[in-house]
Parts: C-alpha cells; sequence; structure tokens
C-alpha cells in the first residue's frame, strides 16, 4: 500500500523552508514537493492570486502559463516507487485572494461532480480543491508570530530583495494565516483532520528544540525518525535544495546558506510594540511600519488560534 502523501500547509516566511530541507535529507524515500500549487496559483490558466495577473511576460518566463490545479495535483498523487510525497505549500495557494467566493478549479470539475453535496459536508468547501481531493492527503500546519514572519515577507517586497524576488508591492491578502485557519477548520469539519491526529508546528518552538520537534513531528505523520535528517552541509543535498528553491529567487537565501537545522543559542525576550514599531522604522520608514504593524495586528488573532492546537515537545 502507498503512503499518505504528507501535506505541510504554512503561511509565508514561517521558517518552513529550513522545516522543509529537513526531509530534503532523505531523498531515499521521501519526494518532496516545493511549494507546487504556487505554479497554478499565480502563473497558470487558472490563475486566482493577482500579482501577476496582467504581467503576461513573467508568466510566461515562470515555464507555468499552461499549468492547471489538476496538472499540480495529479503529479503530486503520481508517487515514484518506494518513496512518499512530502508537500510544503502556502495555504493561501488554494484560495481566492482578500475572502472572496473560491470555486472549483476547472479543470478539476470532473473531480468534483457534486462530491461535497453528497457528502453532506456541515459547510460550503472553501478552497478550489475538491473535497475528494483534499481526502488524499495527510495534513500537517507550520505557524509562526506574525510579529517575525510579517516583517520578513515585507523586507522580500522592497529593495534590495525585490530585485530578485520580482513581489514588488507588499500584498497584505498574502499573508495567509486567514486562510490558514480556514483551512485547518474545513478539514476539522469533514473529518479529514482528526481530533487525535492535529499535528500544528510552531516555528520558534522548533527553533528552541529542533530535534524534539523534528521527532514530535515524524511520529504524528508515520515517519520514522532520524538525527541525521538535522543536518545537510554535503554537496548533494545543498545542490538539491538549491535545484528545488530555483524557481523563487531570492526568498530562501537563509535557508540555502544554512547546514543545518541548530537550536538558537540565545533567547532574546519579546520587545513591545513600543520596541517593535522603532525597529520597522528605522528599517523601512514610517510607511513600511504602518503597513507591517497593521498586517500583524489583523493577523495574530487567527495566529493565536491555531497556536492552542500546537504540538507540545
Amino acid at each position: 500500500m502507498t503512503a499518505t502523501p504528507i501535506f505541510v500547509a504554512t503561511h509565508p516566511r514561517s521558517c518552513s523552508t529550513a522545516f522543509e530541507r529537513v526531509f530534503m535529507t532523505r531523498q531515499d524515500d521521501l519526494s518532496c514537493a516545493h511549494e507546487p500549487f504556487g505554479d497554478a496559483f499565480y502563473f497558470g490558466p487558472e490563475h486566482l492570486g493577482t500579482r501577476f495577473a496582467e504581467e503576461q511576460k513573467a508568466r510566461e518566463d515562470s515555464g507555468f502559463i499552461n499549468t492547471t490545479y489538476k496538472d499540480v495535483l495529479d503529479s503530486l498523487l503520481k508517487q515514484e516507487k518506494g518513496k512518499r510525497v512530502f508537500i510544503k505549500d502556502m495555504a493561501y495557494y488554494l484560495f481566492a485572494p482578500n475572502g472572496q467566493s473560491t470555486s472549483v478549479a476547472p479543470s478539476l470539475a470532473d473531480l468534483a461532480n457534486g462530491v461535497d453535496k453528497q457528502t453532506g459536508d456541515r459547510s460550503p468547501n472553501p478552497t478550489t480543491i475538491p473535497l475528494a481531493a483534499l481526502k488524499k492527503f495527510r495534513f500537517a500546519f507550520l505557524i509562526r508570530h506574525p510579529r517575525r514572519s510579517i516583517p520578513s515577507y515585507y523586507r522580500c517586497t522592497v529593495p534590495p530583495l525585490v530585485e530578485t524576488t520580482r513581489f514588488n508591492e507588499f500584498m497584505p491578502c498574502e499573508a495567509g494565516y486567514t486562510e490558514l485557519r480556514r483551512l485547518f477548520d474545513y478539514l476539522r469539519e469533514q473529518g479529514i483532520v482528526g481530533e487525535n491526529d492535529i499535528t500544528i508546528i510552531d516555528a520558534d518552538d522548533l527553533l528552541d528544540r529542533p530535534a524534539a520537534g523534528i521527532e514530535a513531528f515524524c511520529k504524528a505523520v508515520d515517519l520514522d525518525y532520524r538525527p541525521e535528517m538535522l543536518q545537510w552541509d554535503d554537496s548533494d543535498n545543498q545542490k538539491h535544495a538549491s535545484d528545488a528553491f530555483e524557481k523563487w529567487a531570492g526568498w530562501h537565501n537563509d535557508a540555502l546558506a544554512s547546514t543545518g537545522l541548530k537550536a538558537r543559542t540565545s533567547h532574546k525576550k519579546t520587545p513591545s510594540s513600543a520596541e517593535e514599531d522603532a525597529e520597522w522604522t528605522a528599517k523601512y520608514g514610517a510607511k513600511g511600519q504602518k503597513i507591517i504593524r497593521d498586517c500583524v495586528e489583523a493577523n495574530t488573532p487567527d495566529y493565536e488560534y491555531l497556536k492552542q492546537f500546537a504540538l507540545k515537545f
């Protein structure tokens, strides 16, 4: 029997790439997919994202202008012999932006085929992926406090990094917390995530105790834990990661420069709001500070809601 693919849903700048690198070391038994639904969300004919909607050349240059949600789904369910699929992706890639109603992707209409109504959903499917397809995955979630993730995301949308990332505007709708919470709640309502198999990892807990966190995650998703997963300082692993992250240039520099997942050696106290605002103003000016603060405040309730379910290790 083929093992159920592991789908780690997250939001931007959650330390997810470092987390992903842990599992990329297991090329012998895991096939890792790096943010695959972003191809369809931003660039394909069914694109839900508006960032590149009017940039035909950018979509063509991406190589994914013809990639549908069905193409992505089919690629994830086509497993290499003897390997389990490990997916790390943004929850917001499965939703229309800004709380708009999301329809099933046209390429997946046959798979939907009224299945949501037939199974008597207690709430409508909020994603573009049919319920029948969502049931094929073992879901887990990775989160981090907005006070840390939002400034990091903003940094990638202004000089000098924007010259590489090509994300030339900060869009609050890409924060991703609301969509992550909606996905989590829907999967619980449908029983895809059961009360006894909720797997949420807080990145800051992981950075404090990486070995314990990875071991707890592995146990939760029925994967054997190997201590050597936390090291990737060999050339083969470095090339593997570099190739996987190439499509999102500029976003993963820190993870690519790393050689392993190590515990933090210093634990700074959480700064006050005034201290944060002063730091953000110094780096990004008054306008940038306000954008960041507004986005942090807007997304903190969703983070705190998900945090109450986080694994303790």
